[in-house]
């Protein structure tokens, strides 16, 4: 198997928030270059060292870079697109005092590495209803399933990564006909498209970058859904009142395939965007957090109705109470 090499540049206060993006998307293992460490090497006055470290010396005029590893497969290019979406809003949250929080891969241009790993993006069958594909590949003769066309980009959620395949699962089981859906933190679009797919009847989407807005238009165009169908709204509903006031509130289904930390800070809005009886799907929880994540939305007034897992990754179905 091949892997990329995957670098983050920041500074040395941005390497445990970037670091905690990435344990939260389930990545681990990684190779951590601080320039303080030459820094802190040069005023060291007490003289307690007996040679100096060529990799300290390495560090002399480095920019501060967090190094990690994806396997070149569809699993790794959908975590990378993840990863680029959480290394994205952190700037955005911060954008002074991280560094310029920016992600290369390897040698490859930023804009390219999507076609580079085009050859591992197959068609993928979905629950008993959808079949996911790329633009490039056919559909097979007599097909029988419903068509989610999607390709890789900027934005997380092609349906390779288990958190979105889970999600598109339970909406398949559980999305009322004729829905008013909400989608927080939509990345590509791909829940809004299957939802819409699934029976939605509208969909208003919701994330922190710009680059998911521009995807999610797209797909949902792509898809053959008309534009009076789509809403979309870009920022963070954890801070600010004006967005979740301009979003409203009345949705039959809400569903969000986000990190742990992000649906523990959206949880006490939930509730106030849905009918009574209203249905919640989330997704994108590791095992280490899945407890915590779903006793906190059951203490918000919510009935936990069902459980899914695959490969270390969860998802859970609610209905408000």
């Amino acid at each position: 198997m091949d892997w990329a090499e995957i670098n983050v540049y920041t500074s040395t206060e941005g390497i445990e928030p970037v670091v905690g993006e990435l344990i939260a998307l389930g990545i681990t293992g990684f190779v951590i270059k601080d320039a303080q460490d030459f820094e802190d090497f040069l005023n060291d006055k007490t003289g307690n060292w007996d040679y100096i470290d060529d990799d300290l010396m390495g560090l002399r005029g480095c920019e501060t870079v967090v190094t990690f590893y994806l396997q070149q497969d569809a699993a790794g290019a959908e975590l990378l697109q993840h990863a680029r979406e959480c290394v994205a809003a952190l700037k955005e949250k911060h954008p002074e005092g991280f560094g310029r929080l920016e992600m290369e891969v390897g040698n490859v241009r930023d804009e390219d590495w999507a076609n580079n790993w085009k050859k591992y993006f197959k068609p993928i069958e979905i629950g008993d209803k959808l079949l996911i594909k790329p633009s490039w590949e056919p559909v097979r003769e007599g097909e029988t399933r419903r068509i989610l066309e999607i390709d890789p980009a900027g934005s997380f959620g092609t349906g390779q990564h288990d958190t979105t395949r889970l999600c598109l699962e339970l909406i398949e089981k559980h999305v009322p006909d004729g829905a008013k859906t909400l989608d927080l933190g939509c990345g590509s679009g791909i829940l809004s498209v299957g939802a819409m797919i699934l029976g939605a009847e509208s969909v208003c989407a919701v994330d922190i970058t710009q680059e998911s807005m521009k995807s999610t238009r797209e797909n949902f165009e792509k898809n053959g859904f008309s534009e009076d169908k789509l809403r979309t709204f870009c920022g963070d509903i954890t801070s600010s009142a004006r967005l979740r006031d301009e979003i409203g509130g009345g949705f039959d289904l809400v569903c969000a395939n986000i990190v742990a930390d992000v649906l523990v800070a959206m949880t006490p809005y939930f509730a106030g965007f849905m009918k009574d009886n209203g249905t919640l799907i989330v997704s994108g929880i590791i095992d280490e957090r899945r407890e915590e994540v779903i006793e906190g939305i059951k203490a918000a007034g919510f009935e936990l109705k069902e459980q899914r897992s695959s490969n270390d990754w969860n998802a859970a179905y609610f209905v408000k109470e």
